[in-house]
């Protein structure tokens, strides 16, 4: 599972039958410029690309989520269903204490 920050919705106009009214987020991935260490200010967006999740849990712009990607993101669908991500938690706080 990769955490990321929502930063915008998809809306389509065609869609394969099985996804028909599905929910679709613009996910940014945090990276390990999110956690700093001591006294390091957290960076905003990250430079890897954002990618589109599938989502059936509610999460709206600005929101952290949990997101997984690849074949498991199809998993929860009876019937084969081209999705390459999908949201799997809202999170609601991340703490990060490194090692010193």
């Amino acid at each position: 599972m990769r955490v990321g920050t929502v930063i915008g919705r998809v809306t389509l106009s065609r869609a394969v039958p099985a996804v028909v009214g599905a929910r679709w987020l613009v996910v940014s991935p945090f990276t390990r410029d999110h956690f700093p260490g001591p006294g390091q200010a957290p960076v905003g967006l990250t430079r890897e690309p954002s990618l589109v999740v599938y989502d059936n849990l509610g999460g709206g712009v600005g929101d952290t989520i949990g997101f997984v990607e690849g074949r498991e993101a199809a998993v929860p669908f009876a019937e084969p269903t081209p999705i390459d991500a999908i949201n799997a938690a809202l999170v609601d706080e991340i703490f990060y204490a490194p090692l010193t």
